[in-house]
């Protein structure tokens, strides 16, 4: 157990370089009390002790402005930066090393009562603002651009932008010289860093 909990919080540390302790991180930080508090209504919801896993719910909603339904799954090293605004839908998956930016919408699409939210695999990261919406699968290794509003699967590795998201290609970076200086070719507008 403590080396689930040392692992992550060495996750945060590694993803927000603001994160300066543990302890700091614990306290203070409202994905680490939204994650706890829906790791406890998610399994009173398991139990089909709803109301009381909705009030759970409900009540860190209040506190940190994260709203995770307790129905929805999520895996480990799960990290929400900054967190206000963010909302999980009830039968959203979400799978490890995710991590979501403020604003975040993974909203359903109708009023089925089967899977109607997206699923997220490992090592997706949505940015800013974003809207994941519908049952859809957002691939391993994706990269959900700010302000995107995403409503099909996308691919491993793939970087989704713009509204209706697309799809943009990855190429590695390449090094080129200017003006005798090293520097690094963007993968999106050939910009020369």
């Amino acid at each position: 157990m403590f080396r689930g909990i040392r692992a992550y919080l060495d996750n945060i540390r590694a993803k927000d370089p603001a994160a300066r302790h543990a302890l700091e991180i614990i306290l203070l930080y409202p994905s680490v009390w939204a994650t706890v508090s829906h790791r406890i209504a998610h399994a009173l919801y398991g139990l089909r002790l709803l109301f009381l896993a909705r009030l759970i719910s409900q009540l860190t909603r209040f506190l940190t402005g994260i709203e995770i339904h307790p129905g929805a799954t999520i895996g480990k090293n799960f990290f929400i930066d900054h967190g206000m605004g963010v909302v999980i839908g009830e039968t959203t998956i979400i799978g490890d090393n995710v991590t979501l930016y403020q604003g975040v919408t993974l909203g359903g699409t109708g009023k089925a009562k089967t899977a109607r939210h997206p699923i997220l695999e490992d090592n997706v990261v949505v940015g800013a603002g974003a809207k994941v919406l519908g049952n859809i699968r957002i691939a391993s290794g994706s990269k959900i651009g700010a302000g995107a509003i995403v409503v099909k699967d996308t691919t491993e590795n793939s970087t989704s932008v713009g509204h209706p998201a697309r799809m943009i290609e990855r190429r590695p970076a390449s090094i080129v010289q200017v003006d005798g200086q090293q520097g690094i070719r963007s993968i999106y507008n050939d910009m020369v860093i």
